[in-house]
């Protein structure tokens, strides 16, 4: 038998699964027995994250802004593994760049990535879930999308958007079977944040004066979150936005 079309296990796609918070997700999913693609661009990464994540792990290396290809990624998975159980909508690219100096191409390329991409993956594969009569698709948001943050106007649309689009989709697709929810990280340790953080202390210290826990969250936080989402513990429910940020949402 094709050990890729083991009935008893889920199968799942992970956008952006090489690195950061997609890594966590796709190393929970492994964890708990969850077959895991991860789509990313990057062939080194893909490959070392492979290695580590194991035989349970399998690597697409993809582009999701070719979204002429999408159709054809998605049918080729399908055909692999048989089904499509849970898709998270992780990949994002984002710039830090003044308001006025954004160029239309700018905004274009960000939006491109991190809201019509996410879309036709999940037109895509929710063609593959409708038959199936189930599935679960979780969309990656950010605080971006929950109050202003400066220099990040592309990044915001796009993530705003994502969570306008999540309860759009829920109710499209949940009467069919299909739940669609989102997760809202808040500051996460990760090597990006680190750089971040590193070269602005002031931003470390304003994130943490407004983040009722006090400190900065561990991608393992998100992927659980994720993982309840994707999983039968989240049975009834959908077209949720959940924060997962020590509060930072709601801190004064």
């Amino acid at each position: 038998m094709n050990e890729n079309r083991n009935p008893e296990h889920k199968i799942a796609i992970v956008t952006g699964g090489a690195s950061g918070l997609g890594y966590a997700i796709a190393e929970k999913f492994v964890q708990e027995d969850i077959r895991t693609i991860i789509i990313g661009r990057n062939e080194e990464k893909l490959k070392a994250a492979k290695e580590k994540l194991g035989s349970l792990c399998a690597a697409i290396s993809f582009d999701l802004t070719e979204l002429g290809q999408i159709p054809a990624l998605v049918e080729s998975i399908h055909r692999e593994f048989g089904k499509i159980d849970i898709l998270v909508n992780n990949a994002g690219i984002n710039q830090k760049k003044a308001f006025t100096e954004v160029t239309d191409e700018d905004f274009q390329r960000i939006l491109l990535t991190n809201l019509t991409a996410v879309f036709a993956l999940s037109r895509e594969v929710a063609k593959v879930m409708i038959p199936q009569g189930s599935g679960a698709i979780v969309n990656i948001s950010s605080m971006a999308a929950q109050y202003g943050i400066p220099k990040v106007i592309s990044y915001s649309a796009a993530k705003t958007g994502v969570e306008g689009m999540t309860r759009a989709m829920a109710v499209d697709l949940s009467p069919l079977g299909i739940r669609v929810n989102c997760v809202a990280p808040g500051f996460i340790a990760t090597d990006m944040s680190a750089k971040a953080f590193d070269s602005e202390p002031e931003r470390r210290n304003k994130v943490l004066s407004r983040t009722p826990m006090g400190k900065l969250g561990e991608p393992a936080d998100v992927a659980g979150a994720v993982y309840f989402y994707a999983t039968a513990g989240a049975k009834y429910v959908t077209g949720t936005i959940l924060p997962v940020d020590g509060g930072n949402s709601i801190g004064f």
